[in-house]
């Protein structure tokens, strides 16, 4: 994690303004965790963004949720100072911290995370679903949009293929996509069905994947009442 906080601090000034190039499929993908959030219940109203970045998703739950505050934790601090020129500050905390420690204690109603999680080692990934799953109310729900790895090496090299292309089909250019690339050698990405069975066996339930298109997906998971 400390190697992707760094890419992350460096590419801090850029890193919004190819998102929606970048992304496939990003109103889908970011919306399914928007919507997603309501299915904590009625009136949504403490929510906690991992590895929240610039403050993207944040700002949509903010939106979405006219009742509810986020706290947006991120590792790099330069992410942050530009999530704090985005959000208004009567809604939202922010907390540097690293998600291989300890995450800040709820209860939450919901937990949220996107295009984060995949740059920590599977323990890593282990141990924060393992933390959501402490800090979120009963009934609390965990949504996470995330890069997947194939199930084979053919499968994965044809999903980075077909990200690539479509990127590039979004009118992404050379330097983009080269700073995209610097990013994702920070990435350990693991396939979606060994991640939604990780959550299972914490103890989540009703886990499945929202939405998915090829490795990009939306995992989903509910602490039981």
């Amino acid at each position: 994690m400390p190697g992707a906080i760094k890419k992350f601090n460096q590419h801090a000034a850029t890193y919004d303004a190819a998102r929606r190039r970048l992304i496939p499929s990003f109103d889908e993908f970011y919306g399914a965790t928007v919507e997603a959030v309501a299915l904590a219940g009625t009136s949504p109203k403490r929510i906690l963004d991992l590895g929240a970045g610039t403050g993207i998703l944040s700002a949509m739950v903010l939106d979405a949720y006219p009742e509810s505050k986020v706290t947006l934790l991120d590792g790099a601090s330069l992410m942050l100072d530009q999530a704090r020129r985005m959000i208004d500050s009567d809604r939202a905390d922010f907390i540097e911290a690293d998600m291989y420690g300890p995450l800040p204690d709820g209860p939450w109603d919901a937990v949220v995370s996107a295009l984060a999680i995949h740059h920590m080692t599977d323990e890593g990934k282990r141990h924060v679903f393992g933390e959501v799953f402490r800090v979120l109310r009963p009934a609390g729900i965990f949504a996470n949009s995330e890069h997947v790895l194939g199930p084979t090496p053919f499968i994965d090299a044809e999903y980075r293929r077909w990200h690539e292309a479509e990127a590039r089909k979004a009118g992404i250019d050379d330097r983009e996509w080269a700073a995209a690339e610097d990013r994702m050698t920070a990435d350990y990405l693991r396939p979606l069905p060994d991640q939604l069975e990780w959550l299972t066996e914490i103890g989540f339930e009703d886990v499945d994947c929202l939405f998915r298109n090829r490795g990009v997906a939306v995992m989903f998971a509910r602490r039981p009442s």
